[in-house]
């Protein structure tokens, strides 16, 4: 009796650790100009789960790490998107261009997928401070003007080269709106659902994890999802003392 229970008990474990750990996908279907959510569009997994969107855009789908997702509008369907690719389970967005009628494509073209929050703020910051982040130290470039009676000084560029500690404050500003802005680029590449989803650490330890393996901008930038996904699981791996250090940012 006791060997068919730890029997039992072995299969059942077994089981359990092959298991594909399972999530909730959420996103909003845009169309191509990101103005307008799209209704009626079918959103499927390859575990043979299925939803469709409502008149706001939005979708929750069950997924597991080893499902891809797929979008249907009008009987065309995209690309299909491997789960374990996807940064934020959370807030999967994505910009579709809407076929024409009788369109000969068999897919839908140009599928855009996007961080709204990050973008959406990204943008609005640049606008609200574009004379911050267009800023630039008076020259001889900016002093001089080419117009029909020939090339001459800017009195305005001219006045402005001698106002130094204005000049001053405004490149430190420009410098730290920059800096911020790379920030939050790291912060929205290197999130906590991404990390969650990766290495299962969750409260006080994803917020030490997330601080101590943080990468740099550059190597946020250059990576591809492949490789940046294999980063995080590495430094997990020197997080639990199977490597000495965490892996270079190459």
């Amino acid at each position: 009796m006791n060997l068919r229970l730890l029997l039992l008990f072995s299969f059942t474990l077994l089981g359990a650790l092959g298991a594909s750990a399972q999530y909730t996908l959420k996103g909003t279907v845009y169309d191509s100009s990101r103005n307008y959510a799209l209704s009626a569009v079918i959103v499927s997994s390859t575990a043979g789960n299925s939803v469709v969107t409502g008149a706001e855009g939005a979708y929750s789908l069950p997924v597991s790490d080893k499902d891809s997702v797929w979008f249907t509008f009008l009987g065309k369907p995209t690309l299909k998107y491997a789960v374990k690719t996807i940064p934020d389970l959370s807030q999967f967005d994505i910009a579709l261009r809407v076929p024409a009628t009788g369109s000969r494509y068999k897919v839908l073209k140009e599928v855009v997928v996007y961080g709204r929050n990050y973008r959406i703020d990204s943008a609005r910051n640049r606008q609200e401070y574009a004379r911050a982040f267009d800023f630039q130290r008076p020259n001889l470039g900016t002093m001089t003007s080419v117009g029909a009676g020939g090339a001459g000084i800017d009195v305005n560029e001219l006045i402005r080269l001698f106002q130094f500690r204005k000049n001053k404050s405004s490149a430190r500003f420009q410098a730290r709106l920059l800096a911020e802005e790379e920030q939050k680029y790291i912060d929205n590449r290197f999130s906590k659902p991404l990390i969650r989803r990766l290495t299962g650490l969750t409260g006080p330890d994803l917020d030490a994890f997330q601080e101590r393996f943080r990468p740099s901008v550059e190597f946020t930038r250059g990576a591809s999802d492949y490789d940046f996904q294999t980063y995080i699981k590495l430094c997990y791996d020197a997080w639990m003392g199977k490597t000495p250090a965490p892996p270079e940012q190459q």
